[in-house]
């Protein structure tokens, strides 16, 4: 138990590198969850809202963009949700079937995972896969939090991509 509570996770460019940037996780980290969900949108509408990150905020609750270049692996972008700041960096910026980022907040580690699979009719399944690991973190966030984060930002994101 006390060698998962403080478990920090690879360095940051080791994850970034050798995970992120291999679209894996950190199968070791505290919390990994995994969502997924089908929009009624071909794959190339799904994919012009997930990567317009500037237009995040309009569509994603408790949301908001500090600094953003271009979408392109290894750049860094900042933002805070809800009302936590992060640092990420892209490390797979794949058109129409992968956008992967690395981001550390308060010292602690995530890989996010967005991919997407074109299916019949014009629809796109969007799976959602994350590991967050930091010292004490099981002590005040959840695999349950981190999976309903998931849920409202995919039903937001299907939302979204269903209007344009």
């Amino acid at each position: 138990m006390a060698s998962t509570l403080f478990y920090s996770g690879p360095a940051l460019t080791v994850l970034h590198d050798e995970y992120a940037r291999h679209g894996r996780v950190d199968p070791n980290a505290q919390l990994v969850s995994s969502s997924g969900i089908v929009v009624d949108a071909p794959v190339e509408r799904v994919w012009a809202v997930m990567a317009d990150l500037a237009t995040w905020p309009r569509w994603a609750s408790n949301l908001e963009i500090v600094e953003l270049s271009d979408v392109r692996p290894g750049a860094p972008f900042r933002w805070k949700l809800n009302g936590v700041a992060l640092r990420s960096r892209f490390a797979v910026v794949a058109p129409e079937r992968e956008l992967t980022w690395t981001g550390v907040f308060f010292g602690y580690k995530a890989v996010d995972r967005h991919v997407l699979e074109p299916l019949d009719g014009g629809r796109t399944r969007i799976t959602v896969e994350e590991s967050l690991a930091g010292p004490l973190l099981p002590l005040f966030y959840s695999e349950r939090k981190l999976r309903a984060n998931h849920e409202r930002w995919l039903a937001e994101l299907k939302a979204a991509v269903e209007k344009a």
